[in-house]
C-alpha cells in the first residue's frame, strides 16, 4: 500500500486551518466593545460587528457600553447634628472609554460601587437631618459630580444618582412627630393671633364710623334688638344712656350749696 504524504498532509492541515479560522473570528453587539491585547500590549478598541483575532498571539476582552444600574448597600450615616440614620441609593453610570475602563481599574463595578458607598457617607455626613429630608435633590447633585469627577480617569461617566430610603430608628421618628405636632400648634396660634388683629383693626374702624353718626349708633340698636326678638331669646338686655345714670346718681353732701361771706 503506497501512502500519499502531500494527500495526507494536506488533509491534515485543512481542518486545522478551518479551526484556526472559526477560533479567530468573534462578534460584538452594538453596546459592546472589544479591547484588543497584542502580546499583551494594548493594541486597540474594534467593535462592534465582526473581529478578527489572532490564536495565541491577540487577546480580545468585552466590555458593555449600555448603562449599570447598580444599588448602593445601606450605609450607617451620622449627620452634622449627630443623628444616626442609615441611607442606600442607586447609582446609574456607563463606560464611555473601553481602554481605560479595563487598563486603569482591576474591576471598575466593585470599584465604582466602594466609592460610591465612601461618597454617600462623606457627603450626607455634613448635612443635618432636616437636610437629608428637605434637600433631597440637592445631596443628589452632589454625590453625583463628586462619583463622576473620581471615575473620570477609569473611563466612566456617572449619569445620575438617587437616593432611595433614610431610615430612622423609633425614637426619632418620634421626636420628629412631636416637632411636626409643636410646629402645627405654633402655626395655629399665629393665623389666631393675626384673625385677632385683623378683627380689632375692623371693630375699631366701625366704631369710629359710628361716633361720627349718633342716628346710625341709634339704628344699629335697633338692628340688635330686632335680631334678638327674632330668636325667640327669653332674656332681654336693654341699654341704659349714661345721661340718665349720671342724673341718678346721688350728690355728696354740701355740694349743691354755696356757703356766702355774710349769710345772715
Amino acid at each position: 500500500m503506497i501512502f500519499d504524504f502531500n494527500v495526507g498532509l494536506g488533509g491534515i492541515l485543512l481542518p486545522l486551518l478551518l479551526i484556526l479560522l472559526f477560533s479567530s473570528l468573534r462578534i460584538l453587539r452594538e453596546y459592546q466593545r472589544g479591547v484588543v491585547f497584542q502580546l499583551g500590549r494594548f493594541w486597540k478598541v474594534k467593535g462592534p460587528g465582526l473581529v478578527i483575532v489572532v490564536p495565541g498571539v491577540q487577546q480580545i476582552v468585552r466590555v458593555d457600553l449600555r448603562v449599570v444600574t447598580m444599588d448602593v448597600a445601606p450605609q450607617d450615616v451620622i449627620s452634622r447634628d449627630n443623628v444616626s440614620v442609615k441611607v442606600n441609593a442607586v447609582v446609574f453610570f456607563r463606560v464611555v472609554d473601553p481602554q481605560k475602563a479595563i487598563i486603569q481599574v482591576e474591576d471598575f463595578l466593585m470599584a465604582t460601587s466602594q466609592l460610591a458607598q465612601t461618597t454617600l457617607r462623606v457627603v450626607l455626613g455634613k448635612h443635618e437631618l432636616d437636610e437629608m429630608l428637605a434637600e433631597r435633590e440637592r445631596l443628589n447633585l452632589d454625590v453625583q459630580k463628586i462619583l463622576d469627577a473620581q471615575t473620570d480617569s477609569w473611563g466612566i461617566k456617572v449619569t445620575n444618582v438617587e437616593i432611595k430610603h433614610i431610615d430612622l430608628n423609633e425614637s426619632m421618628i418620634r421626636a420628629i412627630a412631636r416637632q411636626a405636632e409643636a410646629e402645627r400648634e405654633r402655626r395655629a396660634k399665629v393665623i389666631h393671633a393675626e384673625g385677632e388683629k385683623e378683627a380689632a383693626a375692623a371693630l375699631l374702624e366701625a366704631a369710629t364710623m359710628l361716633a361720627q353718626r349718633p342716628e346710625a349708633m341709634q339704628l344699629r340698636y335697633l338692628q340688635t334688638m330686632t335680631q334678638v326678638a327674632g330668636d325667640r331669646a327669653t332674656t332681654v338686655v336693654l341699654p341704659l344712656p349714661l345721661d340718665l345714670l349720671a342724673a341718678l346718681k346721688p350728690k355728696a353732701p354740701g355740694a349743691g350749696t354755696e356757703t356766702g361771706v355774710g349769710g345772715r
